[in-house]
C-alpha cells in the first residue's frame, strides 16, 4: 500500500485533511459542502471532528459558500478545522498539491469529459482516493481504462457517478438482490420525479453533459472496444428489452428508457459481482416515467429535434447556449430556486424476478418476484449531495470493507459490503421493500 493511500494509509504520514470538496463554489459544489458542514454538525458517528478543506479558484468565493452553508444550517460559522485550498483544473502542479493534502477529493468540477481527467491522474499520483457525480458513460469508462492498474498499485479508489446517477439504481439492485430469498437475476426499474407548483428544473451543466456526451456515442463505442471486457453471462431467462415508448401496467402511463447513465453502471457492477465475487449477476433495464400521451408527443418532438441539433457543431452551440428554450424551461442556467427543490422527490421502484432457494436459475423459468423502491428528495441538488457525502464517508469509515485492491470502481463494486444502505437511509434517501409476491 503506497504512503497515504485511500485506504487506512497504515503507517503513512498524516495528511491535513480526510476530504477535500473540489468545486466547492460551483452550483453543485455549493450543495456538497452544506450537506458535509450539516453531516459534520449532526456527526455523533465519529471520533473526533472530520478533518476536510474546500478547495476552488477564488478564496472570497470558497470562503463565501462556507459561510452561507453555516448561515443556512443555523450556525455561527464553520469551525476553524476546515480549510480552503487554492486550486485549478487547469494547474496541474495545483491539483498535485490539493491531492497530497487529503485522503480523498470529492470532484464537483464537470462536465467530467473536459474537466475530469486531470484530478483522477492528480489524486492517482498522489496517492489520494476520488469520488465524482458523474454521469458520463465515456468519462467513467475511458477512466477506468487508462487508470485501474495506476490506482490498483497506489492503494486508492476511483469511484465515479456517486451522485443520483447512479448510486440509487446501482445500489438499489444490489438491496433487491440482497432482499430476495434465492436468486435474483432481472431486474426492471422505474423513475418517477414528482414536482410541486412550482415545477423543477435543473442547473445546465447537466445539459451540457449530454449534449456532448450523445454527440460522442461512436466514441464510447471505440473505448468499450478497446477495454474488451467478456460479456456478462446471462443467468436465468433473458430479459426482454422494451420499446422506445410503451404503458406500463404497474403505472399506468408511459414509460421511455433513461438516458441516464444508470444501466452502465449496473453493468459494471455486476461484471464485478460475477468475476470477482463469483455471484450470480442480475440483468438490468432503465426506465422512466413520463406520464400521459400528451407528455410523450413533447418528448418525441423534443428528443428528435435535439438529436438532429446533436450531430451538427452548429446545433450544439445552439443547444448549450440556450438550454432554456430547448428543454422548454426543464434546464436553466440559473438551476433550480429553493422552491423548486423542497417541491420535488424521486421514487424508484425495482421489479425483480429469479428463482426460490433450491431451483437451478439455469433451467426452467423464474418461480419468485419482489418488488422494492428507494427514494428520497430532489434529484440533482439534494439527493446528489447526500450520496456523494456518505459514499465518501464510507469509503473513509468502512475501509476494512472496500474491495482489497484499489483501483477505479463503479458504486456497487466498491461499496457492495459497506454500510452505504444504512447511512443513505439515516439521511433521506430511502431503501425498501414493497412487496414479495411468490408467483
Amino acid at each position: 500500500m503506497a504512503a497515504g493511500g485511500g485506504g487506512a494509509g497504515a503507517g503513512a504520514p498524516e495528511r491535513p485533511y480526510e476530504l477535500v470538496v473540489f468545486g466547492a463554489s460551483g452550483f453543485t459544489g455549493q450543495f456538497v459542502v452544506e450537506e458535509e458542514v450539516a453531516r459534520a454538525a449532526a456527526s455523533g458517528e465519529r471520533r473526533g471532528a472530520l478533518r476536510w478543506a474546500v478547495a476552488g479558484r477564488s478564496r472570497q468565493k470558497l470562503q463565501a459558500v462556507l459561510e452561507r452553508a453555516a448561515e443556512k444550517l443555523g450556525k455561527a460559522a464553520v469551525g476553524p478545522e476546515v480549510g480552503v485550498l487554492l486550486c485549478d483544473v487547469d494547474d496541474a502542479a495545483s491539483l498535485a498539491a490539493m491531492a497530497r493534502q487529503t485522503r480523498l477529493v470529492l470532484n464537483c468540477v464537470g462536465p467530467y469529459r473536459f474537466f475530469g481527467e486531470p484530478v483522477v491522474e492528480a489524486c492517482v499520483e498522489n496517492g489520494a482516493s476520488h469520488i465524482d457525480i458523474s454521469g458520463e458513460p465515456q468519462f467513467l469508462e475511458g477512466m477506468y481504462l487508462k487508470y485501474n492498474e495506476k490506482a490498483a498499485e497506489k492503494g486508492v479508489y476511483v469511484i465515479g457517478s456517486c451522485g443520483f446517477d447512479s448510486i440509487p439504481a446501482d445500489m438499489g439492485v444490489l438491496y433487491t438482490r440482497d432482499k430476495l430469498k434465492g436468486t435474483l437475476t432481472a431486474v426492471e426499474s422505474f423513475l418517477k420525479v414528482k414536482s410541486g407548483p412550482e415545477g423543477a428544473c435543473i442547473h445546465d451543466g447537466t445539459w451540457k453533459s449530454a449534449v456532448y456526451g450523445l454527440a460522442d456515442q461512436d466514441n464510447l463505442k471505440k473505448l468499450r472496444k478497446k477495454m474488451g471486457c467478456a460479456p456478462v453471462p446471462v443467468v436465468g431467462a433473458k430479459l426482454k428489452r422494451r420499446g422506445l415508448v410503451f404503458y406500463s401496467r404497474e403505472f399506468k402511463e408511459y414509460s421511455i428508457p433513461f438516458m441516464g447513465s444508470d444501466a452502465s453502471v449496473v453493468k459494471r457492477s455486476q461484471r464485478y459481482v460475477h468475476t470477482e465475487l463469483q455471484e450470480t449477476p442480475v440483468q438490468y433495464g432503465a426506465y422512466v416515467s413520463v406520464g400521459g400521451l400528451g407528455s410523450v408527443m413533447k418528448l418525441m418532438f423534443a428528443g428528435i429535434l435535439f438529436l438532429l441539433l446533436v450531430k451538427f457543431s452548429f446545433g450544439r452551440k445552439l443547444l448549450t447556449k440556450y438550454p432554456e428554450f430547448f428543454s422548454a424551461g426543464h434546464f436553466t442556467k440559473k438551476g433550480p430556486t429553493q422552491k423548486q427543490m423542497d417541491g420535488t422527490s424521486f421514487t424508484i421502484t425495482f421489479f425483480g424476478e429469479g428463482y426460490s432457494e433450491g431451483q437451478d436459475p439455469q433451467s426452467g423459468k423464474p418461480n419468485v418476484k419482489i418488488c422494492t423502491e428507494v427514494k428520497g428528495p430532489e434529484p440533482g441538488y439534494i439527493a446528489t449531495p447526500i450520496a456523494m457525502v456518505q459514499a465518501a464517508v464510507s469509503l473513509l469509515e468502512d475501509a476494512t470493507c472496500l474491495p482489497k485492491q484499489g483501483g477505479v470502481y463503479s458504486p456497487g463494486a466498491a461499496f457492495c459490503k459497506t454500510k452505504l444502505i444504512d447511512r443513505l437511509n439515516k439521511r433521506g434517501i430511502e431503501f425498501s421493500v414493497i412487496s414479495k409476491p411468490e408467483v
